[in-house]
Order: C-alpha cells, then structure tokens, then sequence
C-alpha cells in the first residue's frame, strides 16, 4: 500500500469540494456536441477551457492538439523521482446531442444540484469522470506532502469520441512518443451499481459490415418471374439464418480462433456480483434471455464474441401488397469481439463465408467499417490490483471486476503504445448516459477523486 494518508486526502478533497463542483459546473455549460456543426466552436471553447484548468491544476505541460476534427487536449505532469513508472489518462471532452425537448426537466447545458446529485449533459459521461483527476492529483500532493506526483503523469482527453473517434487512432500513432506509457488509466466507464463499487478488466472489440446481395436489374413480376431466377431478399434471409447454430454459436468458419476462454477463478468473481436476471431484463425491455448455450447472461455479454443483426430490408416496404422479386437486398451485421481475435481475421473469415454462401446469379457487395480491438487486463496484474487497492481505500470495502460489453476506442492506445488499459470510473447505470436528465452522484465522485489521489502512489509500488 502507498503511503498516502487516507484522512488527509478525504479531508482535502472535502474542503475543496464547492470549488470543485463549481469548476465543474462552469465546464458543462459549453455545449461540446461534437456531432452537430453547429457546436464545433464549442468543442473547442471547450478544450480550451479544459487545457487553462488543468494549467491552474499545476501540469506544467499543457497543450491542445489538432485533428481534422475536433481538438484534443495533453497535459504532462514529470514526477522528480527518475523511476517513477509513466501513467497516460484517457478521457474526453466532447458530448452527445442534448435539448430541453427530448424529456430533460431542466436545461442539459445549465447544470443543476438536486437532492445529492448533478444534472447536465456530460456530467458522467464523460467530463465528471475526466475531472475528478484535477481535484485528484491535488489531493495526492497535499496528503502526502510531495511537489510532484509519484508517477509521470499524462492525460490525453479527446474530442470525437461522441462522434465515433474518427481520427483517433491516427493521432495516436502520429503522438506515440509523447503518449508512451507503462499502462493507460480510462474513466470513461462505471461501475455495478451505488452500492458496488466495481473495476473494469476489459473491453470487446467490434467489427462491423453491410452485405448487399443484388439480383434483377429492377423489381421484377413475382408471378412471371417467381420460381425461377434467385430472389436476393430470399438469399440475405437464408444467410442471417444461417449466422448461428442450434446452440447460439456463431457459424462463421474460424471465428473462434484464438479466443480467450473464461477461467474459473473469473467465473466465480462474475457470480460474486447481485445479478438479478429479472432486473436485467427489464432494463433491456426484454422477455427472456438467449444467446450461446452453456454461458451465464454476464459471460455472454462480457466475455463471448457474438454476431448480430442490426438492421436487414430488401423489397417493397409499404401498406398492401406489391407482388415482386426485389432487385436488391442488404444486412447490417456487427460481431462483438473479445481478447484472441483479430479484428483483420474476423472481417476476412466473414468476407469468406457470405461468398460461399451466394448463389449464381446474385451480386454482392460486403463493405466493412473501421475495426476496434478488444482489450483484457489479467486479473493478477499488478497495475490492475494497485487499481483495486486504491478504490478499496476509498470506498472502505471490497471492490469487485466486471467487464464491458461494448466497445471504445481505448483498445487503440493499447494497441499503439503497447500498454495494459485499466479501467477507473465511478458512473452508474441510473446516471442515464445519453439520455435526457444524465446526472452524476455527487459523492461517487468525490470518491473518484480520493481513488485517483491513492492510485499514483499504488501505481508507482507497483510497477517499479
């Protein structure tokens, strides 16, 4: 354990508390959509805003950094000890669409307290959680008396994540240098729930990819023709259909090479989590679970590839009847990964086995988007476990692991800079990201600032 005294970074982090939410506050009012043109200025306002703060914080290095898009803003904090291990913290600045119209009780972009907690757009995801670091290194200096952190600090907070992170990666592999890092912190994500306080291992990756079978040159006669030339939207079902086997198994030759089983021990720490399968359901609005058999619904969700539908259409769509055979056909498909698979692989082995599947007389066209790996850290890593320590210390009990079942753009700095990616957020599921009214539990964050002011102690222990 780091020697940083648990009272006095709970005492600093309390007197410092208004001033802080105050900050906050200031920043959630720039309305950093970076989806919608009309906002761009403001994504900048705010990487400006964000990069003086952290100036005021005490980084001695702090700089924005252009993209094609939107900027995203580095800070680097040196630690005078000359081993100190080097930490990067991923985070961004930007925010999905918001308006008083979609179902907000108050004003998304004039930040409001009630009954314990913040309301704004942004105020979990994803600039509380970036924030939180501000008050936190402060906190790690004063309780332990040090002028600079145990570690070599550096933040990297982007500006297109809500958008897709388009240029991401490129930045990352342009900046390697500056960026490389012993391991990546993201807060970004959350946690179980209030009560559970929980830490993040891993990520899936996503591949995704539109087929689009055609067949006639136009919509022909479905009594002239029917029966005797192929009917695309006949072949797109007929390849959905064939996507999973009877046990929910994905069919694709080869798509589960390499994949990283579950072990016990981490099936046990799943079981460990109050999972109520009713609760979850209806939170999906669903009626019953399914998936690949022999797996629980959190190891489906966290720690098995899958393949979905997301969206399919061919033929006429209107009111009545129109008796044709569709010129055209398509699929929208998307494959959750997890550590193992290559996304390159997956996208080629999928590419492989449509065209198997596509008669004569059928064209097609498979068309895949930008690939996002997955991302796993061992549960006995000791970055992990110092990660572990430190919320431990601040919420006085037993911290747990869960994964993610989506996917983010961290897997790219894992990927470039060769580090392990941690994970270290305080949301919760009711804090409504994306959604009207999205908020963020006042205390939980303030937790997030004590558990950042004992990682960079925990973190320097132990990787040294």
């Amino acid at each position: 354990m780091s020697d940083t005294p648990d009272n006095a970074v709970r005492t600093y982090t309390e007197q410092h508390r208004a001033a802080f939410l105050d900050d906050l506050a200031e920043w959630l009012r720039i309305p950093s959509v970076s989806a919608q043109p009309e906002h761009h200025g403001d994504v900048r306002r705010s990487a400006e805003w964000l990069s003086g703060k952290l100036s005021e914080t005490g980084f001695p290095v702090t700089e924005i950094w252009e993209t094609p898009g939107a900027p995203a803003v580095f800070a680097e904090w040196p630690s005078q000890d000359p081993d100190a291990p080097v930490v990067l913290v991923y985070g961004h600045h930007d925010v999905q669409p918001a308006a008083r119209e979609d179902g907000w009780h108050t004003d998304p972009f004039d930040p409001v307290i009630r009954d314990g907690r913040m309301y704004g757009r942004g105020a979990a995801d994803d600039k509380g959680q970036v924030f939180f670091h501000t008050l936190g290194v402060r906190a790690h200096l004063a309780a332990t008396g040090r002028t600079t952190p145990a570690v070599h600090l550096k933040l990297l907070i982007e500006g297109e994540e809500e958008s897709g992170s388009p240029h991401f990666r490129a930045l990352a592999e342009e900046r390697a240098g500056r960026l490389a890092a012993d391991v990546v912190i993201v807060s970004d994500t959350g946690m179980w729930n209030e009560t559970t306080p929980t830490v993040c291992t891993g990520m899936r990756g996503l591949a995704e990819c539109e087929i689009e079978l055609s067949g006639p040159g136009q919509d022909i006669h479905s009594g002239s023709f029917g029966g005797a030339v192929p009917n695309p939207a006949t072949e797109i079902a007929r390849l959905v259909a064939a996507l999973h086997d009877q046990d929910g198994r994905v069919a694709v030759p080869g798509f589960y090479d390499g994949v990283a089983e579950l072990t016990e021990a981490e099936r046990d720490l799943f079981a460990e989590l109050p999972f109520d399968e009713a609760t979850w359901l209806r939170t999906a609005s669903s009626h019953a679970t399914a998936g690949e058999a022999g797996y629980s619904t959190l190891e489906r969700i966290w720690a098995r590839p899958t393949a979905e539908v997301n969206g399919i259409g061919g033929g006429y769509q209107g009111a009545g009847s129109k008796t044709v055979i569709p010129a055209s056909a398509l699929v929208k498909l998307s494959f959750r990964l997890v550590a193992g698979q290559d996304p390159e692989r997956i996208q080629e082995a999928v590419r492989v086995w449509a065209e198997s599947r596509i008669p004569a007389g059928i064209g097609h066209r498979i068309t895949f988007a930008p690939a996002t790996r997955p991302c796993l850290t061992p549960l006995d890593h000791p970055a992990l476990q110092a990660v572990a320590r430190a919320m431990g210390r601040a919420f006085g009990t037993k911290i747990l692991f869960t994964r993610e079942g989506g996917s983010g753009p961290a897997a790219d700095l894992q990927d470039v800079l060769g580090a392990p990616v941690l994970f270290l957020g305080i949301s919760v599921p009711s804090d409504g990201w994306h959604g009207p009214d999205e908020k963020v539990e006042l205390d939980l964050l303030l937790k997030g600032v004590e558990t950042a002011a004992h990682l960079w102690g925990e973190l320097a222990d132990a990787l040294r």
